[in-house]
């Protein structure tokens, strides 16, 4: 029986260092790149784990007498102590983060930046609940969603999913638009449903836009669709309860950088403000200097977004990147980037950022040192609950001002 107690252990011991190990190894492809992704996030839970996976080992090695067993639980001893370690890397650079990250948003938007009027109200207490990772981050019932068809202006069939309180408010609320990732070739609006639900249970109205998809639609049409689903929105916003000028925008990589485009273009539609998850900002830079590993093969998915290289399309390349076109005048912006990014490196995040300070800009820069891209994709996670702590005040206050 020791011996099968043995087996078993030694190989949740391996699993353990397996998924452990993806804290630090970055995914060299898509397919492990979900790995690299979840492991830190949920790191709290795999300490935990490797930790009980240790001392049921030491309780077999201290129990067994015969040498197959022991040696067994004596190499889960092992796996499980480096991968207890390997687990609690995040855990051990998050409350440095959090200092950090709260000085970050204190110098760009002042000491009350959490104190305005919604800060309150259904918000987070603590950047980092453990409870919430262990539960899930509570998502109120009382939103609806609304899914309202439109169309492009080729007559591409489009949509946007509205979001907002069952319970409206007598006064116009302010409204956030939202915009999907996906490499500007996958997604739809429904994506992100979590999310939204949660800040429209805040008050707001949330509207998740959708847009035309590379390489059928290739750029400029994501920015045209984006373009007309604000002017859409303006249009009903007194039939839909919105306050048409407490706008803000808010996207997750490739609608992260479609939200900068769209917001700093001359003539924009004016917004309160903007959110901007792991964003490319330069694009060209971006195709010249890829991730090293490269998960997604950036410079394929940028050659279908803009039909060609920085070489043969040099002019497209400076058109689409957001880096563009700052200047002073921007709205607020709020950029939230890994450091283990292995699909827009976060050293974009930091060009963006200096430039908008540079040029008189309220910007503020979040940047997590165990993430990897698309890492609030576990809502419940740590760098996901640490950044929607931030961006529920940052929208708080921008939509307040």
């Amino acid at each position: 029986m020791s011996r099968v107690a043995g087996l078993v252990i030694l190989l949740l011991s391996g699993v353990g260092l397996f998924l452990s190990l993806w804290t630090v190894v970055p995914a060299p492809t898509f397919a492990l790149l979900p790995l690299g992704v979840g492991a830190p996030e949920i790191s709290p839970l795999l300490m935990l784990v490797n930790g009980q996976v240790g001392l049921d080992a030491v309780v077999l090695f201290s129990a067994s007498r015969r040498p197959a067993a022991r040696r067994m639980a004596r190499s889960a001893i092992a796996l499980s102590l480096v991968a207890l370690l390997l687990s609690s890397l995040p855990l051990l650079q998050l409350r440095g983060t959090v200092q950090q990250v709260d000085q970050a948003m204190r110098a760009a938007l002042g000491d009350s930046y959490d104190l305005s009027p919604n800060a309150s109200r259904r918000g987070r207490s603590r950047p980092f609940v453990f409870s919430d990772l262990l539960l899930g981050i509570p998502i109120p019932a009382d939103v609806s969603a609304e899914s309202i068809e439109y169309a492009a202006a080729d007559g591409t069939p489009l949509r946007l999913v509205k979001y907002q309180p069952v319970v409206r408010p007598p006064e116009p609320m302010g409204a956030i638009v939202a915009l999907y990732g996906g490499a500007w070739h996958t997604g739809d609006a429904d994506d992100n449903a979590h999310f939204n639900q949660y800040l429209a249970a805040r008050g707001y109205t949330v509207i998740a836009l959708d847009y035309r998809h590379a390489p059928e639609h290739p750029f400029p049409a994501q920015l045209q669709d984006v373009q007309q689903g604000l002017q859409l929105i303006r249009q009903r916003a007194a039939a839909w309860g919105i306050a048409g000028d407490r706008l803000a925008l808010l996207g997750w990589s490739a609608g992260a950088h479609l939200a900068s485009l769209v917001a700093f273009q001359p003539g924009a539609v004016p917004v309160r403000g903007i959110v901007g998850y792991y964003g490319p900002v330069d694009l060209a830079e971006g195709y010249r200097n890829p991730p090293r590993p490269d998960p997604i093969n950036t410079r394929a998915l940028l050659e279908d977004f803009l039909s060609g290289t920085p070489d043969t399309r040099p002019a497209e390349y400076r058109a689409a990147s957001p880096i563009t076109y700052v200047r002073p005048g921007l709205p607020p912006v709020l950029l939230i980037y890994g450091d283990r990014d292995h699909v827009v490196k976060p050293e974009f995040g930091q060009q963006l950022y200096q430039a908008l300070r540079a040029n008189g800009n309220t910007a503020a820069l979040i940047r997590l040192p165990w993430a990897e891209h698309a890492f609030d994709v576990i809502f419940r996670g740590i760098g996901g609950q640490i950044a929607l702590y931030h961006v529920e005040r940052f929208l708080d206050w921008a939509i307040a001002q």
